[in-house]
């Protein structure tokens, strides 16, 4: 019988360690979750996909949830948590995993499976909104940066603005956001990870996306629900990775991959394919 309870992982990296754990047995799924997010934030509690027979593997970002922080505040681009997703798999003695992100950590996986295609089985993108180089807007991640180092979790949601979203969305994000800020052990570090992250380049620009090997499931959300993560950019994934599939929510509902349950169905409809 597989044993679906959850072990400790730690992973120790240079000069911090990240904080993780495993549960179930079987193939190996590891989770990458988004910026300002924590390993909780990508199934969002569903153990659908262990009891369907995989070892999931989840783990903080350096920084965020229970992880230390990197060592300088300039360590939290897509090449560390790259390198990061990597020396996880070392550490839990693992040749080969299923790779599942959301945003941020949507384009991590992009660059692992780009530069270690021999670690990836398969590939599932939730969210994805990297177009392959810096952001165009850093002054707009400076100023959440600065709201959450200066005034926690209510500073950065005051720092967002009016949220493009309908009305009826509005206190449910709030309270989200708020809850998931809550959950950092460093919320300066993740304050670091806000400048630093949009900084730097996942991969080559989009053109490189032709160059993913793994087979891939890309999830879009709706623009109306999920402005940040504009369904064009997973359409355009979609056409630029070879033979990859593309899902979206039907018009009204939340975004997959909030929906841990929903989550889980389509990642274990693509996994038995």
């Amino acid at each position: 019988m597989s044993d679906l309870a959850h072990r400790t992982l730690r992973i120790p990296r240079q000069g911090f360690t990240l904080d993780g754990s495993v549960a179930g047995d079987g193939p190996v799924v590891l989770t990458l979750h988004g910026l300002t997010a924590t390993r909780r934030y990508v199934f969002h509690g569903s153990r659908a996909i262990e009891h369907a027979g995989y070892r999931v593997i989840s783990y903080d970002a350096r920084g965020h949830g229970e992880s230390d922080p990197a060592p300088a505040p300039s360590e939290y681009t897509y090449r560390d948590y790259a390198d990061d997703a990597v020396a996880v798999l070392d550490a839990a003695d693992v040749e080969r995993a299923v790779l599942v992100g959301h945003s941020m950590g949507s384009a991590t996986a992009v660059r692992v499976a780009l530069e270690h295609p021999d670690r990836v089985t398969a590939l599932v993108l939730g969210a994805p909104a990297h177009l392959g180089r810096p952001s165009d807007d850093l002054a707009r991640w400076d100023a959440l940066a600065d709201g959450l180092a200066g005034g926690g979790p209510q500073g950065m949601l005051d720092a967002l603005g009016p949220l493009l979203v309908p009305e009826e969305w509005h206190t449910r994000l709030r309270t989200v956001i708020l809850q998931r800020l809550s959950r950092h052990r460093h919320p300066l570090a993740v304050a670091d990870a806000l400048r630093a992250t949009p900084r730097s380049a996942a991969f080559d620009g989009l053109d490189a996306l032709a160059g993913v090997t793994a087979p891939t499931l890309v999830i879009g959300s709706r623009d109306e629900v999920d402005p940040d993560h504009p369904l064009g950019v997973a359409e355009e994934y979609a056409r630029r990775i070879p033979d990859a599939r593309l899902v979206v929510e039907s018009p009204g509902q939340a975004p997959l991959t909030w929906r841990g349950a929903a989550l889980s169905r389509a990642v274990l409809d693509f996994m038995h394919g």
